[in-house]
């Protein structure tokens, strides 16, 4: 075993040195790689950075229930009690009718209208909102019917149906993303490939002379696989530095904007998992195109 690993070590620092003598080619193929890499990657960041700016928004999930103008604030208060019970909902808030108008005076511009009201107009309300694993539209839609059958209440308001545009189009998108990472992971395929199949074919004479003193396919094979596997590494190191670059440049204007909103949102760059697996796969990719191609060319290569 301790052979083995020496073997592959040799491979693998040896193969490093055969690109290191030839570093304008081996950079160009890392180079495109990594700007295949790095496409998708800037993709994924900005669905995640969407999903993420738009977390606030859950409280656009939130279930407005207007009680009757009979109804007290005992009242309001009693059915506060009783839906705060619910495992499906997360908090609930009562909102008195007086507390409404100050606020509607406040906020619409119509104080010396409202001065001429001999009675308050607004009823009392609760703010529903359901717990996190009850926000999607099924249990919202049966919170919804069953808060309508309360006594006391009169409307029940939910207007989520932009939200669930929203999150439509963030779906599409990702999906997107997804189609596009698998045509990139093809095109690195196609590259290393290509690359490979380049170095066999230089290297043509070396091969039939190991293979006639008894190496085998493997064994010949396996110098081209550590090549693979290098430029995937250097391809994904290269897509991380491009998608960090991007996040850095774009980082300030963005929290610029945010600010100027209200928002404290910052851009967010890729996490250790998702760079793991950014380096890992391109990695994986190289050693992929390299084994197909290699096993494939190897085998009409044999000493005459």
């Amino acid at each position: 075993m301790t052979r083995w690993f020496e073997r592959h070590l040799q491979t693998m620092v040896g193969s490093l040195g055969r690109l290191w003598q030839q570093p304008f080619a081996a950079l160009l193929t890392v180079l495109v790689i990594g700007i295949a890499l790095a496409l998708p990657a800037c993709l994924h960041v900005l669905v995640q950075n969407v999903r993420a700016a738009s977390g606030g928004w859950n409280n656009a999930l939130d279930v407005s229930v207007y009680m009757k103008q009979s109804a007290s604030l005992d009242d309001a208060r009693s059915i506060a009690d009783r839906v705060k019970k619910r495992r499906d909902v997360a908090e609930v808030t009562v909102v008195p009718a007086d507390d409404a108008l100050a606020e509607f005076r406040r906020n619409s511009g119509f104080g010396e209208a409202l001065d001429a009201l001999k009675d308050n107009p607004l009823p009392h309300a609760l703010i529903v909102r359901p717990a996190e694993t009850f926000r999607d539209s099924g249990h919202v839609e049966t919170l919804t019917a069953e808060l309508k059958l309360l006594p006391g209440v009169d409307v029940v308001q939910l207007d989520t149906e932009w939200v669930s545009r929203f999150n439509a189009i963030l779906d599409v998108v990702r999906r997107v993303v997804f189609l596009a990472a698998a045509l990139f992971a093809l095109g690195i395929l196609v590259i290393v490939g290509n690359t490979i199949r380049l170095d066999i074919e230089n290297r043509r004479g070396e091969i039939e002379v190991t293979k006639l003193v008894g190496g085998s396919d493997a064994f010949v094979r396996r110098p081209f696989l550590y090549n693979g596997v290098w430029y995937g590494l250097g391809g994904g190191a290269i897509a991380w530095l491009v998608v960090t670059g991007v996040i850095l440049m774009l980082g300030d204007p963005v929290q610029r904007i945010a600010g100027l909103y209200g928002s404290g949102f910052a851009l967010q760059g890729l996490d250790a998992e998702s760079s793991l697996v950014l380096v890992a796969g391109g990695a994986i990719l190289g050693w992929l195109g390299s084994f197909i191609v290699a096993t494939r060319e190897l085998r009409g290569i044999e000493p005459q």
